[in-house]
């Protein structure tokens, strides 16, 4: 098969070459053509040099281009993946630091929060900008597959305002798929699960052990796991509350729902430091930080990381590449995905983008009806749509306002702090984020004089209840030989 694949954001250390390799593993996509594509020529060169490395390893002769005109990249492709953080870490920085000032402590701040907000406000107006490339010059079936965070948001505006069918895609249901087989005594195989809601608030509603319903035996199987209940306290206490566990990891639902990280003397108590995605402060940011330092430091020492092997045995859990398989030769994936809901989960919006159980084909991806999801459950996820709802109108119309609202009815901003502080936040946020808000221009500017003017809700640098120290290069070597990178 020949056909053409992009990657926006090609310069991702963690997505782009770990796709590539799934996607070479599959005997009939020898001879497709990948096509990247960055803003950042140096971090391009450097993951395109590796996958072309790995390729040669593997005895292939696929081809792979490199460019900075993305227009030029996605030239009839047929795929297309976005794996963008748009502002870079410089961005990432103040997601987490200018909250913090006003008491709102995040572990990853990509999804919702006041971090995620802003984060879906530069990536939206990116987003439009690569769909109406898409639609342009892409074959005119293209299917765009975003990896790219806040998923529910980013995958919302690319189908509704951008004009492209747009599929988002995530990992997290597979990777609590593994760790509710562990907790049940299981092989993951023999565990067969259904998930439904919306991306990084999916339930495990349904949890069949060799076909028999053991959704029911979950908590106690969790309880009696001694690492599981000191790595996983909120989840654990959300299933206790709620009834069903949830997919994503204990750190990134602490910030989503208003109840663990209200107050910093507490948050210690909700949290494992053992590990940055149970809950530290601003974890996620570190690590891609040491990881990018780490990195860079070692390619321009000409050192390299070892050849990836394109086997079955090394293919990755991600669906990117099972979708393009199924679509292409009609062998038959089931993964959950997430799309605009269409009545897929009866009782969430049915314009919101859900995540849950489909089929893919020759035919396309057909998502399966799941009914109502337990009245709980969908009532954290529509406090969530509705957030969601807000931050992606107020990206596309550049509207500050129902950007300010959005930060108001986020659970977790609004549990924390007062509307006028949230108007101050946000002003601040508008003046620090201005080189990737194009679409706020006359907001930011308006907000320039209203901080300079003032006067200012007295607030202050704060570390964080649970913040560490992003590591030097030095005490990277001392304790890691290899990438310190973690996953996400």
């Amino acid at each position: 098969m020949s056909f053409k694949i992009a990657f926006i954001g090609a310069g991702s250390i963690g997505f782009t070459r770990k796709l590539v390799a799934d996607l070479l593993t599959v005997p009939e996509f020898a001879d497709v053509e990948f096509a990247f594509t960055d803003i950042n020529s140096r971090n391009l060169n450097m993951v395109a040099e590796l996958c072309r490395a790995d390729i040669e390893a593997n005895g292939l002769k696929t081809k792979i281009s490199a460019t900075t005109k993305r227009r030029e990249a996605l030239k009839d492709a047929k795929y297309v993946f976005c794996v963008v953080r748009i502002g870079g870490l410089e961005a990432f920085q103040h997601d987490i630091d200018i909250p913090l000032k006003y008491g709102v402590d995040q572990c990853v701040g990509d999804t919702l929060c006041a971090g995620g907000l802003m984060y879906a406000q530069r990536g939206i107006a990116a987003m439009l900008d690569f769909c109406r490339d898409i639609r342009e010059v892409a074959a005119s079936d293209c299917l765009l597959l975003n990896y790219a965070n806040p998923m529910a948001m980013m995958t919302w505006a690319a189908n509704v305002y951008g004009g492209v069918d747009c599929v988002g895609l995530c990992h997290g249901v597979q990777a609590g798929h593994a760790q509710i087989a562990e907790a049940l005594k299981q092989k993951k195989e023999d565990v067969d699960i259904i998930c439904a809601g919306i991306n990084h608030q999916t339930w495990y509603i349904s949890v069949k052990v060799k076909g028999k319903e053991c959704a029911h035996k979950v908590l106690a199987a969790y309880e009696r796991n001694p690492d599981l209940m000191q790595q996983e306290k909120v989840r654990i206490d959300m299933m206790r509350r709620f009834g069903y566990y949830s997919t994503e990891s204990n750190g990134h639902l602490s910030e989503y729902v208003p109840w663990y990280r209200k107050r910093s003397g507490e948050i210690k108590k909700w949290i494992d430091m053992d590990s940055w995605i149970r809950g530290e402060t601003g974890g996620y940011l570190r690590v891609c930080s040491e990881g990018r330092n780490w990195f860079r430091a070692e390619f321009a020492r000409g050192k390299r990381p070892e050849t990836m092997k394109y086997t079955i045995e090394n293919r990755s859990q991600e669906h990117g590449s099972r979708i393009i398989e199924a679509l292409e030769t009609g062998r038959v994936y089931r993964g959950h995905f997430n799309m605009v809901n269409h009545g897929t989960i009866s009782n969430l919006p049915e314009d919101a983008i859900i995540e849950a159980p489909g089929f893919v084909d020759r035919h396309g991806i057909n998502m399966i009806q799941v009914g109502d999801l337990p009245l709980g459950c969908a009532a954290v996820c529509n406090a969530s749509i509705s957030v969601q709802r807000l931050g992606v109108e107020a990206a596309v119309h550049g509207d500050d306002q129902l950007l300010r609202q959005a930060f108001m009815m986020d659970p977790l901003t609004g549990a924390v702090c007062n509307p006028p502080e949230i108007w101050q936040m946000v002003d601040e946020f508008l003046v620090a984020h201005s080189p990737w808000l194009p679409q706020y221009k006359r907001a930011s500017n308006a907000a320039k004089k209203r901080l300079k003017k003032g006067p200012l809700i007295k607030v202050k640098a704060r570390k964080g209840a649970a913040r560490l120290k992003t590591r030097t290069m030095a005490e990277l070597k001392r304790v890691n030989k290899g990438n310190p990178r973690g996953g996400h």
